[in-house]
């Protein structure tokens, strides 16, 4: 109970305080990692490549990519041989964005995680891999 508590807790106070230089620039963290995975493969993607790139629903990446696309950051181009099929790609203003908040991102994640020292960041890091890894393949069994 208290590793799933303070994973929990740690959760809802990096919700709370949102990420300040996303926060800046009108996005949610969701929003944003829609983004980042769109400029971190640098090719088109589809809705369903992205919710499994997110690990999000495909009803709340296309919620997100609405909102995205309106403000003219990421284009939407159909497939030429089925209509149900988009293609989604970064426009310039989405990439400048995206390379513009990373820097500052980068800094305030540092900041957060400087409480740990280095090697316990490092420890943290692939003990959540491990765990991320674990519960991904176990979750529909564990739900059942």
């Amino acid at each position: 109970m208290e590793v799933i508590g303070r994973i929990n807790r740690c959760a809802a106070l990096l919700q709370q305080a949102e990420d300040a230089p996303l926060r800046r620039a009108g996005l949610s963290r969701p929003e944003f990692d829609l983004l980042g995975a769109l400029r971190r493969t640098g090719h088109e993607l589809t809705p369903g490549d992205l919710a499994r790139e997110t690990f999000s629903s495909g009803a709340a990446v296309t919620k997100r990519l609405k909102h995205l696309t309106e403000r003219g950051l990421v284009e939407r181009r159909g497939d030429t041989r089925d209509r149900r099929v988009a293609h989604l790609r970064l426009t310039d203003a989405g990439r400048d964005l995206v390379d513009g908040i990373l820097p500052d991102q980068l800094s305030y994640e540092t900041a957060v995680l400087s409480v740990l020292a280095p090697e316990g960041q490092g420890e943290l890091a692939a003990l959540l891999a491990d765990l991320l890894s674990g519960l991904e393949g176990r979750m529909g069994a564990l739900r059942a």
